[in-house]
């Protein structure tokens, strides 16, 4: 069975991915260690802060650890070679040392569905749904710009609709009615021989 190590620097939880101020590459990181096993990887991982004697055992990491200190970590080792040293591989990388076919990576990441989210949230007017998925993109790493964009493209779309409609109503009223006869919005509809309205055909 291949074998995958992951040695990580000083973090408040084995994998990082908590706290006020969430790393979006650990959240990604995490995700590929995760498409690892259901490959079929084993996959070990030490933090300095909860592993301290895992860094001293194994000789690669404390070769490391001597000649360059703390700015070796993150290590990765595959098999007890390491193949990553200061930052943390993407999927591709580990796929091609694992001897791993990897599909087109998907674009739908958490970061991507909370803004939709927000996006949905605009144009249900729901204000809960709103605050809530602002501060999860937060948690994910989310800029303010690209939230403030999402809501910028939603109320664009759900705006749309509602000028075209008036646009429509425009046309309409000018061709069939004249100025003088066209009823208020609330009174519009189709009406029987005697004058009397009728109920519209598509609401009431």
């Amino acid at each position: 069975m291949k074998t995958i190590q992951v040695y990580d620097p000083a973090m408040c939880c084995p994998t990082g991915v908590c706290g006020p101020e969430v790393d979006p590459v650990l959240v990604r990181f995490a995700s590929d260690l995760k498409w690892l096993q259901d490959q079929g990887v084993e996959v070990r991982r030490f933090g300095l802060a909860q592993n301290p004697a895992a860094f001293v055992e194994n000789e690669a990491v404390r070769d490391a650890l001597t000649n360059t200190g703390e700015a070796a970590l993150p290590l990765v080792l595959v098999d007890g070679k390491v193949v990553a040293s200061g930052q943390y591989p993407e999927r591709e990388q580990l796929a091609a040392r694992l001897g791993l076919a990897t599909a087109t990576p998907s674009l739908f990441t958490p970061a991507v569905a909370e803004l939709v989210a927000i996006g949905a949230s605009i144009a249900a007017n729901c204000e809960p749904c709103l605050r809530y998925h602002v501060a999860e993109a937060e948690k994910l790493g989310v800029t303010r710009t690209d939230m403030a964009r999402a809501v910028e493209l939603a109320a664009k779309v759900k705006d749309a609709p509602h000028r075209n409609i008036l646009r429509l109503a425009e046309r309409l009223t000018h061709l069939e009615l004249a100025p003088a006869e066209a009823p208020s919005v609330a009174g519009a509809g189709n009406s029987t021989p005697d004058g009397k309205p009728t109920k519209s055909p598509c609401c009431s």
